[in-house]
């Protein structure tokens, strides 16, 4: 190209977030994917089963309409995704119905069948069907509805998926003792189809569980920002507003105590703010005339003028959520496993099933004996086992991990945190204890009046170092003394009168540690450092991860004074001044070199980072939307819960492998037989229900091994 001629110009690239509701499993995940990349001018599609939500990257060309008719075309109604970041609905309530009604139908149709095996004949075992009848048909209708709506979806459009032979296992079994029923017939299946049901949607539940509490952390992060705020008008009078209706240049009046409903700009008074769910800072942040604050910062001190500079969704505490409902679901092995599965699935069942009874209508076996043998193909080969597999491994885990005092929310995350080789930790709160406290051997050495005028001034303050300090000295005996007018001024302290002389208590910016400053007039001021103490067993932890053959380095939006003297303690690299979008990007770095990271944070700036990476962790201790945010949260002070997690993860996923392979395993032997004529519907059902309750079993040694210890 000649140097003179102008660069082609790049079309600019746009995204599209669609809302497709219908996605429940790996195959809808990789129609989905598939149909969009499908549409000319799109250039990447990623679908996040957690948030039922799937992201297109496409030039400006390509219209919203267009990729909801290639959803439409694979049996995927969607919409675009509202910008207001409304709280998904629940995935598992729609299930739960269905799953009880299957449950209490089985166990009565169950009930009847015991007398039909053990001998009744005649009109006994007729009555016994026809009450089967009346039970299960209704229930099989309405418990398997879920099958029936998605299969119904993809056949109109003349596609296929795993729900359509299931659903027509469930159809043809329905029928066919329906029939046994109405002619008098030996068998009815009723019980096998209803227990077939019943083992689905146990399966289909359990994930579902999973991913609302993954899903959970953008709405626990969107209550972080206050409901309104008191607007002031024209004539200087408040008016309340709720904050999906304020506007840039609003002027709100923010009282001590109250959370900011927008982002803006102080234009009036002097407070400090707690903002450690933006940047991690423990330490309030003083702030005047000019300063810019942020929707769901938290005014400590004193009241204040704000503009609004940014309402709604633009502000930054909807950009954090937008961060964190926009991170890409890692596609784990076993994801990738059931797409493959999925895309085979469907028609190799229609196929063998098809092919058994034409086979078998060939060799003069009749229609009716011949449609028993499709039917059996079709339900013995339903994938109960293969499905129940990881969910039921990763409950089981999950119980056992509760008891040691570790919640798992996302149970897909056993499975990622399992392969991880990398671990950030945020410091404030993650590594330490998130508590500043005064030293003790400053505290220690107070005499008797500075300590209790010291006393006598941080119990007027709601300031963290002011009940610290309160705190410590309450602990050693001291009482206080009455200090005379107490003021406090917003970012600078606490001062007022104790005997004639002149006292206070304030921050003191020229030490070059966090410390207060206690002064007595006549006296020598003295200086009250602060200090994050590390979680206990925090340097056998971080051990004991390293010979897991794990990385481990500091990642925290604290001050690089701060991380610094920390990493210096615990021997890790460490990265101050990380602000949410710094983390995440820090993350999808070391996620584009082909690591897997782990990330263990506690505070609201966290999230995007703790949603971000490929399996997270808070403390107990962290912010709620820090705790929602996160796949685990362990429970009280010890860092040890780090290793441990690891380590179950791990024997989970090896237990998970077994799974698969009894399922699979099961299947080799029991189609052959099921083709051979071997197998009835009720003795498929019953040998798919055997193989869900081998899979459930090898899973429970999960938590015998846990509670034996073995993960400590």
């Amino acid at each position: 190209m000649n140097a003179l001629s102008p660069e082609p110009a790049v079309p600019a690239s746009e995204t599209t977030v669609l809302v497709v509701p219908g996605m429940h499993c790996a195959g809808c995940m990789a129609k989905v994917e598939r149909a969009l990349a499908a549409v000319p001018g799109v250039s990447a599609a990623r679908v996040n089963l957690t948030a039922k939500q799937a992201r297109a990257e496409h030039g400006p060309e390509v219209e919203a309409a267009q990729l909801i008719a290639a959803l439409e075309t694979v049996g995927f109604a969607s919409q675009p995704r509202s910008e207001d970041l409304t709280r998904a609905p629940s995935a598992v309530k729609p299930l739960l119905a269905p799953l009880g009604v299957a449950a209490f139908a089985c166990m009565n149709v169950m009930l009847l069948s015991v007398s039909v095996w053990s001998g009744a004949d005649g009109s006994t075992r007729s009555l016994f069907h026809w009450i089967s009848a009346l039970i299960g048909i209704p229930a099989i209708a309405y418990s398997g509805t879920p099958f029936f709506k998605s299969a119904w979806a993809v056949l109109k459009h003349a596609r296929t998926n795993m729900d359509v032979p299931i659903s027509i296992g469930i159809v043809l079994a329905t029928g066919l003792s329906f029939y046994e029923t109405l002619t008098n017939g030996h068998d009815a299946y009723f019980d096998g189809v209803l227990m077939l049901i019943l083992f689905l949607l146990a399966g289909r539940t359990l994930d579902a569980m999973m991913r609302d509490k993954a899903r959970a952390g953008v709405d626990a992060l969107l209550n972080q920002a206050a409901p309104g705020a008191s607007v002031i008008s024209a004539d200087g009078t408040p008016q309340w507003v709720a904050a999906a209706d304020l506007l840039p240049g609003m002027v709100m009046r923010v009282a001590a105590g109250e959370r900011l409903a927008a982002d803006g700009e102080i234009i009036g008074g002097t407070s400090a703010f707690d903002q450690s769910l933006l940047t991690g800072e423990s330490a309030p942040v003083p702030a005047g005339e000019g300063t810019l604050v942020h929707a769901g910062t938290l005014n400590l001190d004193a009241p204040v003028d704000v503009r609004v500079t940014a309402a709604g969704a633009d502000t930054s505490l909807a950009e954090i959520a937008r961060l964190m409902d926009a991170a890409d679901q890692p596609r784990s092995v076993y994801v990738r496993i059931a797409d493959r599965a999925s895309r085979l699935y469907a028609p190799a069942v229609h196929m063998l099933a098809a092919l058994s009874f034409l086979g078998w209508m060939l060799a003069g076996a009749g229609t009716y004996h011949s449609l028993v043998i499709a039917i059996a193909v079709l339900i013995i080969t339903c994938p109960c086992a293969l499905g129940l597999a990881v969910p039921v491994a990763q409950v089981v885990a999950s119980g056992a991990l509760m008891r040691e005092g570790i919640m798992v929310k996302d149970g897909s995350a056993i499975e990622r945190l399992a392969t991880v080789d990398r671990v950030l930790l945020d410091k404030t709160g993650s590594l330490t204890l998130g508590k500043p406290e005064p030293d003790a051997a400053v505290i220690a050495g107070l005499d008797g009046d500075a300590a209790s005028v010291a006393l006598g001034l941080a119990s007027h303050s709601r300031h963290p170092h002011s009940r610290a300090i309160e705190a410590a000295l309450l602990a050693r005996g001291h009482r206080a003394v009455p200090v005379s007018g107490v003021a406090e001024t917003a970012g600078i302290g606490l001062s007022g009168q104790w005997n004639g002389r002149a006292v206070s208590l304030g921050r003191n910016d020229a030490a070059d540690v966090v410390s207060t400053t206690l002064k007595i007039e006549g006296r020598e001021p003295v200086l009250i450092p602060f200090t994050d103490r590390l979680r206990p067993d925090a340097h056998e932890a971080l051990a004991r991860l390293k010979a897991l053959g794990l990385e481990v380095s500091l990642l925290s939006g604290d001050n690089v004074r701060a991380v610094a003297e920390v990493a210096r303690d615990v021997g890790l690299f460490g990265q101050a001044a990380a602000d949410p979008a710094a983390k995440r990007d820090a993350i999808s770095g070391l996620q584009a070199q082909g690591h897997k990271v782990l990330m263990v944070g506690d505070g609201l700036n966290d999230g995007p980072a703790l949603a971000a990476a490929d399996a997270s962790i808070a403390p107990g201790s962290a912010s709620d939307v820090g705790r929602q945010a996160a796949d685990l949260v362990f429970l009280g002070d010890s860092l040890n819960a780090l290793p441990r997690a690891v380590l179950a993860a791990r024997r989970t996923m090896k237990v998970v492998r077994q799974n698969f392979a009894l399922a699979i395993g099961y299947n080799v032997l029991a189609v052959p037989l099921a083709i051979a004529g071997y197998v009835n519907p009720m003795i498929a059902a019953a040998a798919m229900s055997g193989s869900s309750l081998v899979v459930v079993a090898n899973s429970l040694r999960l938590a015998r091994a846990t509670k034996g210890g073995a993960t400590k």
